[in-house]
């Protein structure tokens, strides 16, 4: 079996991933077992950030908060562009799509980027992780305040509300386990840079996790039955369609700002996601009274496509670094 997958044209990680979303639906983690799953996911996070910072140079951390041209381009893309085109989106299918779905759609365009995927996948591809990380924490930080304020311009009439947890959970969860990590790197550095593929098996591993834990959560809510399969449709329809249209303006903005490979790969991936981790919880206080559900259903499908989206690009990323840092033959040698 393991010989016929390995003939097949397709990544072995996304089989893994598709694999994850097949157990969350047949096995979903409820009860005792969905809050150990959740402690799970919460200490492989803080593992991966602890990893990232016994590697990672103070020198590289500061130069990563100082390129303010980078940070400023996620943030753009985060909170100017996606707003902008969920604007669109509400345009164009008033009337054709649920309204909680449709209020959904424009709400997951407010959200902030993702901070473990985000980076995850910018250390995958051979990117700038110091950026990745510095821009991931600064949207999510903003987002706090930027996302409740964006939603009472421009959806109105829910409420509003500022969930200062999520600092709390980013501070313990990320910050505070990169910030060990920063301090045992003299002790750490050289045994970590003989294990290479140690922060890479992390970080695979942690993005798989955190795609069995939230499709799981999904399952047991009972999310997907709650929607009409024609409506359905038209949501992943649309959450393609935006994914793929801002991969393609984050990737020509890295361009066109002559950013070097890792930092195009920072923006491409930070400026490209929404995190579910924040936009689920503020849900709840943003729109209390509100179908919660129908309206969090396009930020979970979002985050699965995102997910299988740019863990195809990331591995190509990974691919192209592998070959060009490997040697060609010359023509008279074996």
């Amino acid at each position: 079996m393991l010989r016929f997958l390995s003939r097949l044209p397709i990544d072995r990680y996304l089989l893994a991933l598709v694999g994850m979303v097949a157990l969350a639906a047949i096995l979903p983690a409820r009860g005792q077992a969905a809050e150990v799953m959740e402690g799970v996911v919460t200490a492989a996070i803080a593992l991966l950030f602890f990893l990232y910072g016994a590697r990672m140079s103070p020198a590289a951390v500061g130069a990563g908060l100082m390129h303010w041209r980078l940070q400023g381009a996620v943030l753009l893309s985060t909170f100017v562009l996606f707003p902008l085109l969920g604007l669109g989106l509400v345009f164009l299918m008033r009337g054709s799509l649920q309204p909680d779905l449709l209020t959904g759609m424009l709400y997951l365009c407010l959200l902030p980027s993702t901070v473990q995927s985000s980076i995850a996948f910018t250390s995958i591809a051979g990117g700038n992780v110091a950026g990745a990380l510095t821009s991931a924490s600064l949207s999510n930080l903003l987002g706090v305040i930027v996302t409740p304020l964006l939603v009472g311009l421009m959806i109105g009439g829910a409420g509003g509300g500022i969930h200062l947890q999520s600092i709390l959970d980013i501070g313990l969860q990320i910050l505070a386990p990169f910030a060990v990590g920063q301090m045992c790197r003299p002790l750490l550095k050289d045994w970590l840079g003989r294990r290479a593929r140690l922060t890479g098996l992390v970080d695979r591993g942690s993005i798989l996790l955190i795609v069995y834990a939230a499709f799981s959560e999904g399952v047991v809510a009972g999310v997907w039955s709650q929607v009409a399969p024609a409506d359905l449709g038209k949501v992943i329809g649309l959450n393609i369609a935006l994914l793929a249209v801002v991969l393609s303006l984050t990737l020509a903005a890295g361009r066109l700002l002559r950013f070097e490979k890792p930092d195009r790969i920072v923006v491409l991936f930070c400026g490209s996601k929404k995190s579910m981790a924040t936009g689920i919880p503020m849900a709840g206080i943003l729109f209390a009274g509100h179908a919660v559900p129908l309206i969090v259903l396009p930020i979970m499908l979002f985050h699965q496509i995102q997910l299988f989206a740019c863990t195809l690009i990331a591995q190509r990323y990974a691919r192209e670094n592998a070959a060009a840092a490997t040697p060609a033959l010359s023509p008279d040698r074996p």
